[in-house]
């Protein structure tokens, strides 16, 4: 672990055989990755008092608070997608001013409609918007209020991701910024 914070999260780093030797035929990426044959995983992560490795998110989608303190998104979207009828989700951090340090935590959810409506009993969007939002305040409950999420859109149209099934930030955001939501 490097660059570790306060609460004993840093980048997992690791050292082997096992690791790669470079990026195919990316020397400026391998450069970054690669000091001294360690591998900058990009992960942040925390390790327990018995050794084991918790992975928390991505050095790169880190949302930093106007308090310092820092929000995982992959860490928020693992409790929102436990949510019945969440199919998944993408959380986010939006500037709630002309202060770029003033950012709240926001959340857009890909529903499935008819597990929802099966699971809570309800019909049509308003009341599909009020169960799930009564489901995330139970969530913010559960956590520390800096992390609590503010607001949530809701949509039936999957997330942007990678052909591996991996959620593509920059590309998700741009799409919430043309929808008028950021």
């Amino acid at each position: 672990m490097v660059n570790t914070n306060k609460e004993g999260i840093g980048e997992l780093v690791v050292k082997g055989p096992n690791v790669m030797l470079e990026y195919f035929e990316n020397k400026q990426e391998t450069k970054k990755a690669l000091v001294d044959g360690w591998f900058y995983t990009g992960d942040l992560a925390k390790i327990d008092d018995e050794g084991y490795i918790f992975i928390c998110g991505r050095k790169k989608s880190v949302i930093v608070l106007k308090n310092g303190k820092n929000i995982y998104p992959e860490e928020m979207e693992n409790l929102i997608n436990r949510i019945e009828g969440v199919e998944e989700s993408f959380v986010f951090g939006k500037q709630m001013s002309e202060d770029k340090n003033d950012i709240k935590i926001f959340a857009k959810l890909v529903y499935n409609e008819e597990i929802v409506e099966d699971a809570y009993k309800v019909k049509g969007k308003e009341n599909i918007y009020k169960v799930i939002n009564e489901k995330i305040k139970a969530i913010n409950q559960s956590m520390p209020q800096y992390k609590a999420i503010k607001g949530i859109f809701l949509t039936q149209e999957p997330l942007i991701k990678t052909t591996t099934n991996k959620i593509k930030r920059q590309d998700n955001l741009e799409k919430i910024k043309k929808e008028g939501i950021l």
